[in-house]
């Protein structure tokens, strides 16, 4: 899948002109909601099903600092899908040097609004179908 694209704006750096740390969760998940539009799942259409996905964890390794004025290339993968927890990989790159700036992960769940686990694989057996073709293979 092609990677997400994020230019870094001047009020999301710090006064040393360094993107600030808090701004990555952001951008990861900017580039999350991407990522299901272009797998044809919406975050939009699923929150009017019913349906919300709420962060169960976040990691970040920073490698290197962003500045103003750069842009970055946001690769989303599928880490790992348990039909319960879907743990997604972000790989932030400089898309002028080829730098590695960031990498992270993020872990979701699948919940009725109100309450409830979804089993995506009885519940949305498309979606799962979905992400079951991108994870790793053993």
């Amino acid at each position: 899948m092609t990677p997400y694209i994020k230019k870094i704006q001047y009020y999301e750096t710090d006064m040393m002109g360094i993107a600030h740390h808090a701004n990555y969760i952001r951008w990861m998940e900017e580039a999350r909601i991407d990522f299901l539009d272009r797998m044809g799942f919406p975050y939009a259409r699923m929150e009017a099903e019913g349906i919300i996905s709420p962060v169960r964890a976040v990691s970040c390794q920073y490698k290197r600092p962003c500045t103003f004025g750069d842009t970055l290339e946001i690769t989303v993968t599928v880490d790992d899908f348990n039909g319960v927890v879907l743990t997604l990989r972000y790989d932030m790159t400089n898309a002028k040097s080829g730098e590695l700036v960031c990498q992270a992960k993020s872990e979701h769940v699948f919940m009725r609004r109100g309450g409830g686990i979804l089993r995506m694989k009885r519940d949305m057996p498309e979606f799962t179908a979905a992400i079951e073709g991108m994870c790793p293979k053993p």
